[in-house]
């Protein structure tokens, strides 16, 4: 089955993608670690906590998101990884 994309480049569909199959999909590791990291973690708590404390970027390099850096500095804390490591592993 192909589909028009939004610029109007025909794209094919996948079986997994067409209308019915999405109730079949499997969810990744990933997808399910990441599900469960968000219902344990008190994201808006931490980041109010912390974002007083954040670097506003006035001097230097532009500072990446804090939600971002909050959940790879978890990440990095819970599975023991450098900061290659955990450069490494937001890579894969």
């Amino acid at each position: 089955m192909w589909i028009e994309g939004a610029d109007h480049v025909r794209q094919q569909m996948t079986l997994a993608h067409q209308a019915g199959f999405e109730r079949y999909s499997k969810k990744t590791r990933r997808e399910q670690f990441l599900e469960e990291m968000d219902a344990v973690m008190p994201w808006a708590e931490l980041l109010a906590l912390v974002k007083p404390h954040y670097s506003k970027g006035e001097m230097g390099r532009k500072p990446v998101g804090l939600a971002i850096m909050l959940r790879v500095y978890f990440l990095q804390q819970w599975f023991a990884l450098s900061d290659p490591g955990v450069e490494d592993a937001l890579y894969e």
